[in-house]
């Protein structure tokens, strides 16, 4: 029988066909040992060669798993210092996610924008109950500032902002690092708006003014119809323009 690479006798797992059911494997015992404690947040892990080996792995198998949990948020690799267990926070893993959402074609920006919808409405009425008076002061500036806007770009950064603001204020991290993946690879679809649509910029600022006075007058759903109304008519927008699935080529 050939000599593994580490020494041990035997084919070394992951150098045989069906290599992506051997990175599978690969990354499911690497995640039982941080499932386990053994692994703790914050933990380095050992150097590849001894990794790989406790793990009867070849170190190509376990470079693989290792850049899969990378992307989904569980590791984070420092170059330099190592590869290091995150701290596993719900709003960590869902910023992870949002790396996946540059691959959206048509469907999937339609998709985003129905995910928008749902979430940012839903933030926005929660923010109603907890937000302070000096982050409503901050927000009518915000909204006064992009009241002088003509830059179609310009406006929907500081639209993102403004949005992003709310969510925060409602407390919960989590559900503001869902709001800001939906929302961020959104942006693209709304400068679009912003450049051909008439009357945007009006139309958003009286939006605006609209979810501040509900939300100055914490009144949770007045703050959820007039965001949904706001995040609505995007969507709608981009909708409309977009060609019919079924006339692709």
């Amino acid at each position: 029988m050939p000599r593994r690479s580490d020494g041990r006798s035997g084919p070394p797992f992951g150098d045989r066909p069906g290599g992506s059911g051997v990175v599978d494997e690969a990354i499911d015992r690497l995640k039982r040992r941080i499932e386990s404690g053994e692994f703790p947040p914050g933990h380095r892990l050992p150097p590849e060669p001894v990794l790989a080996n406790e793990l009867e792995l070849s170190r190509l198998s376990l470079r693989e798993a290792v850049r899969a949990l990378a992307l989904a948020g569980v590791l984070e690799v420092r170059h330099g210092a190592g590869t290091f267990v995150t701290d596993l926070r719900p709003d960590r893993v869902v910023e992870a996610i949002g790396r996946f959402l540059e691959l959206a074609d048509d469907d999937g920006v339609v998709e985003l924008l129905e995910c928008r919808r749902v979430v940012e409405p839903g933030a926005t009425a929660l923010a109603a109950t907890r937000i302070t008076d000096d982050r409503l002061s901050a927000l009518r500036g915000r909204i006064d500032e992009m009241r002088a806007m003509r830059d179609p770009e310009e406006l929907v950064r500081a639209d993102l902002r403004f949005h992003a603001d709310i969510v925060a204020a409602a407390g919960n991290a989590t559900l503001g690092a869902l709001a800001s993946s939906v929302a961020q690879h959104t942006a693209r679809a709304r400068v679009w708006r912003a450049l051909v649509a008439e009357n945007v910029a009006a139309q958003t600022h009286q939006q605006h003014l609209d979810i501040h006075t509900a939300l100055c007058r914490r009144d949770s759903m007045a703050a959820f119809v007039a965001a949904t109304q706001h995040v609505q008519a995007v969507e709608d927008w981009v909708v409309r323009r977009l060609p019919d699935p079924s006339e692709r080529p």
